[in-house]
C-alpha cells in the first residue's frame, strides 16, 4: 500500500477515474461524488500526468478510453466492487447482530406455544432477542419485514426458502377435568358436549364426524379469536378443534388432553418461510430448534397416548430431513374433506 500512495497523486483520483468511465461521462461522475465537471477533469490530469499515461483520447464526440485506461479501469472497479462487498456484508453483520429476530406468527402461536417455553429458547439461544410480528386470523398474506414467517401452504416461489414443519394436523381437545369429554366407551365426541368454535374458520367439529347419523345434539360457544377458543378448552368450557402447532406444548404437558385420540391431516402444509437474502445463521438454528420443540411435544405424549404420538411423529419431518431451500409441490388439497386423512 504504501508503493501505490507514491504511485499515484491520491486515492481521490483513482475513485473520479472509475466513476467516470463507469457512469459514461465527466459530468455524471460530478454530480456522482458532488463535485464540478472541471474537478474531475483535473484531478484525471493529475493522474495521467502522474503516472506518465494517457488514459483517455479526446475526440471531436468526447473522450473514449485508451488502451492502458482500459486496463487500469478494469483492476480498479474489481477492487472497488470487492471493497463494496465487503464493507456491506461487514455493516450488515453488526447491524443484524443487534437487532432481534422477527417472527411473523398467530397471537395463539405466541401466547400458547412460543410463551411457555420462552426460558427455553434463551437457555439455547442466550443473547437473541424476539420479536413478533401477530397475525390476527389464518395464517396467510406476505412476508414482509421478518425473519421467519409460519403460513399454511405458502407455495412454491422464487423469492423464499421454505422451511418443513407439517401438514395441518387437527385433533379435538379439551381440559382432562372437563365433564361433557366423557361420554359412553367408543363415542366419537359425547352427546353432551359443548363444542368451543372459531368464528369464521373453514375448520368446525362437524369434520370429526363420519356421518349425519352420528353428530350428536350439542351446544356451541363462539369466538372470534383462537387464543381465546384454547383458552376456554382449558379452563373446561368444552371441546375444541386443536391445531397441532399451536397446541402441541399444551397437550405435552395434559394441559390439553384429547378427545379422541386420533388426528386429522389435510393436504395443507403449515411451514416456516425464510426470504431469500442474507441473514443471521441463528434464524436457520431457530427453524430446526422449533421443528425439534414439535418432535418433542408429541413425543412426550407417547406414554399417554401411544397410538396419537406414533401418528403425529409420522407426519412431522424426521430431524436430518430438512434442509434448505425446500421445493413445495402445487398439490395442496386444503380443507376439502376428501383430501383429510385420519391416524390413530
Amino acid at each position: 500500500m504504501s508503493r501505490l500512495r507514491r504511485l499515484l497523486p491520491s486515492l481521490n483520483a483513482l475513485v473520479a477515474f472509475e466513476a467516470a468511465v463507469r457512469c459514461g461521462t465527466f459530468s455524471k461522475a460530478a454530480k456522482e461524488l458532488g463535485v464540478t465537471s472541471p474537478a474531475i477533469s483535473r484531478m484525471i490530469g493529475r493522474l495521467e500526468l502522474h503516472l506518465g499515461l494517457q488514459l483517455f483520447r479526446r475526440t471531436p464526440s468526447g473522450v473514449v478510453l485508451t488502451e492502458e485506461g482500459d486496463r487500469l479501469f478494469s483492476s480498479v472497479s474489481g477492487s472497488f466492487d470487492n471493497i463494496e462487498r465487503t464493507v456491506i456484508e461487514l455493516v450488515d453483520r453488526k447491524r443484524m447482530a443487534r437487532r432481534p429476530i422477527v417472527l411473523s406468527v398467530s397471537a395463539a402461536f405466541a401466547t400458547h406455544w412460543f410463551l411457555p417455553r420462552l426460558a427455553r429458547f434463551q437457555a439455547r439461544f442466550p443473547g437473541e432477542e424476539i420479536q413478533f410480528q401477530l397475525i390476527n386470523g389464518s395464517l396467510e398474506g406476505a412476508v414482509d419485514g421478518v425473519d421467519i414467517a409460519m403460513r399454511f401452504d405458502p407455495g412454491p416461489t422464487d423469492d423464499f426458502e421454505i422451511f418443513p414443519l407439517m401438514r395441518e394436523l387437527l385433533l379435538p381437545v379439551c381440559a382432562a377435568h372437563y365433564e361433557g369429554a366423557r361420554g359412553d366407551a367408543g363415542a366419537l365426541i359425547p352427546a353432551a358436549a359443548r363444542m368451543i368454535t372459531l368464528s369464521g374458520s373453514p375448520v368446525h367439529w362437524e369434520m370429526f364426524f363420519a356421518s349425519g347419523d352420528n353428530r350428536p345434539a350439542t351446544n356451541e360457544m363462539l369466538f372470534t379469536d383462537y387464543s381465546l377458543v384454547i383458552q376456554a378448552a382449558l379452563v373446561g368450557q368444552g371441546i375444541a378443534v386443536g391445531w397441532f402447532n399451536v397446541i402441541s406444548s399444551l397437550l405435552a404437558r395434559t394441559a390439553l388432553v384429547p378427545a379422541r385420540p386420533e388426528v386429522v391431516a389435510t393436504k395443507r402444509r403449515c411451514d416456516l418461510v425464510l426470504r431469500k437474502r442474507r441473514h443471521p445463521a441463528v434464524v436457520n438454528e431457530i427453524c430446526h430448534w422449533i421443528a425439534e420443540e414439535y418432535r418433542s411435544d408429541a413425543s412426550r405424549m407417547a406414554e399417554r397416548h401411544p397410538d396419537l404420538a406414533a401418528a403425529l411423529l409420522a407426519e412431522l419431518p424426521a430431524a436430518d430431513t430438512q434442509q434448505f431451500p425446500y421445493l413445495l409441490s402445487d398439490d395442496a388439497g386444503g380443507l376439502n374433506p376428501e383430501n383429510w386423512s385420519v391416524r390413530s
